[in-house]
């Protein structure tokens, strides 16, 4: 009996979606090259052939473990071999890791010989796939990133001018001196001449005061930090002085988000919530004049009732209103630190899974490869500001420049008439 004939020609079907350059087929194509490669490789490594039986085979297989392999075509399933004895993991595919996951193997490695949350460790390590790591590998790895973070830290900043900085700070648990200690990570990250957001620098201190903040501006300020008119931060005394200290043209916009926070704090219990909707009322106002004289009619409002609470936010009028000396299109943007809370979470993601870093290079190396990797998306994305908008905001910073004697005053008398031409 002769076999009947295909209705496909398997050739001519290859060399037909070929031509159409078929993302899934080369994918495909792509995957099972990489997966018989890590196959011929374990076999190699058994001295046999997959279910081959013969007297120099010198291991066995053990199933798989899967992990994504990010390429050109696509992600790929790659599926490597496990073995029963031993361990095969090939060292390419542990390269081409992005710069976050091999910045936190490297840190995990560094865990393990100073007994630092060894099962924590052993979880996260069979979570990226990986069942051994060589000294030479973890020594490679650690020096490569080592590199590209000092790098990112300390570049110039020269897309400048920085119209619009937030800045922020972190805790966390390092071992020092025999002993577990809280270090402080400061971040700072800027709005460049083109409206794209950038990640400024990082840096640790001891303690969140005014000398690490100091340092860190100072910091930022010689590698070409200039033209800021407004930093947005939280009330920390420390940084609130860094940033007279090294930026005397900046205005300060107290974070809206941190000071409701301190304002429910000094309010009775059964009144806040009435007291939230005035001090939300000031910032659902159309333009700046109406900013301001909602202030004042919430501040008369409480004096009655509340006369503690309406001292509180009369005391932080300058503070909080920092924002509304600049063009209201750009006001959700900078009046608060939220913008830096989705960064904050993306760095608690890596960091958390560690818990006690074994020392402050294992901090830098693991944020720094975040805020990298976090810079890099934000240069491909849409501007976070408009050009005109920032446009608009040097001029404003050029008028207070221009005139001290205006400084007083701009986030009350003159910051409603320059916003207001500056938006008509």
């Amino acid at each position: 009996m002769t076999a009947a004939p295909h209705d496909i020609d398997p050739q001519e079907f290859l060399h037909e979606h070929l031509a159409q350059a078929s993302p899934d087929l080369l994918r495909e194509l792509m995957q099972m090259f990489v997966n018989a490669l890590l196959s011929g490789q374990a076999d190699t490594v058994c001295g046999a052939d997959y279910g081959t039986r013969t007297d120099e085979r010198t291991n066995r297989r053990n199933g798989y473990r899967h992990r994504d392999l990010d390429t050109r075509v696509g992600t790929l399933d790659v599926a490597i071999p496990k073995l029963r004895e031993g361990t095969y993991f090939p060292d390419w595919l542990l390269e081409r890791r992005k710069r976050a996951e091999a910045a936190l193997t490297s840190v995990v490695a560094t865990c393990y010989p100073l007994g630092v949350s060894t099962r924590r460790m052993d979880k996260l390590v069979q979570t990226l796939g990986i069942t051994g790591l060589s000294k030479s590998q973890v020594s490679v790895m650690a020096k490569d990133l080592d590199e590209q973070v000092a790098a990112f830290r300390t570049r110039p900043l020269d897309d400048g001018p920085y119209t619009f900085v937030a800045a922020d700070a972190l805790m966390m648990k390092v071992r020092e001196g025999g002993r577990v200690v809280k270090v402080a990570v400061m971040v700072a990250t800027g709005v460049n001449a083109e409206g794209y957001r950038e990640v400024l620098g990082t840096h640790t201190a001891t303690t969140e005061s005014g000398a690490g903040w100091l340092a860190f501006f100072r910091d930022l300020v010689a590698r070409g930090l200039s033209g800021v008119a407004m930093v947005t931060s939280d009330a920390h005394a420390g940084l609130v002085e860094a940033i007279g200290a090294t930026l005397p043209n900046a205005s300060w916009q107290r974070c809206r988000t941190h000071y409701a926070a301190n304002l429910m704090s000094a309010t009775p219990k059964s009144s806040w919530p009435w007291v939230k909707t005035l001090l939300h009322s000031v910032y659902d106002q159309p333009d700046t004049d109406a900013v301001h004289a909602q202030f004042d009619r919430a501040v008369d409002t409480l004096a009655d009732k509340l006369p503690d609470v309406a001292e509180h936010l009369d005391n932080a009028r300058a503070d909080l209103l920092a924002f509304a000396a600049f063009p209201k299109s750009i006001w959700r943007q900078v009046w608060s630190n939220n913008p830096n809370e989705r960064l904050n979470r993306e760095i608690r993601r890596r960091t958390d899974v560690v818990g006690i870093f074994p020392g402050r290079n294992a901090i830098i190396r693991l944020v720094g490869a975040v805020l990298a990797e976090q810079h890099d998306e934000w240069a491909e994305q849409r501007r976070y500001l408009g050009v005109e908008a920032l446009a608009a905001a040097q001029a404003v910073l050029t008028a207070r420049t221009t005139n001290p004697a205006q400084e007083d005053t701009t986030d009350t008398d003159s910051a409603p008439a320059i916003a207001g031409e500056l938006s008509a």
